[in-house]
């Protein structure tokens, strides 16, 4: 039980930063990429595109999420397999299993 929370742990920090990551970087990647060519004037209809804009802030938060989520879900594999490698090592008797009562 302890494996899985430092492992639940470690997905929902890798979560957490990866949406900070992308709410950071995403903004000026969207200004970048939605910029006209050689500061030429356009004419375009605003509400479409912020809906557009706001998409896929949205969407690049979400792969941001999965993205932190997975990479800290092998960090946290690592570091538990790590620490059950560094008890066995010290000699510490694994944790007994729950008792039942008849």
């Amino acid at each position: 039980m302890n494996a899985a929370k430092t492992l639940l742990n470690f997905v929902l920090l890798g979560t957490l930063l990866g949406v900070l990551v992308a709410s950071w970087v995403g903004p000026n990647y969207l200004g970048w990429y939605n910029e006209t060519p050689l500061a030429t004037q356009t004419m375009c209809n605003l509400p479409e595109v912020i809906r557009n804009v706001t998409t896929d802030l949205i969407h690049y938060q979400t792969i941001g999420a999965g993205v932190g989520a997975l990479v800290f879900l092998v960090l946290g594999v690592l570091f538990v397999m790590r620490a059950n490698r560094k008890a066995k090592d010290l000699g510490a008797p694994p944790p007994a299993a729950p008792q039942t009562a008849p």
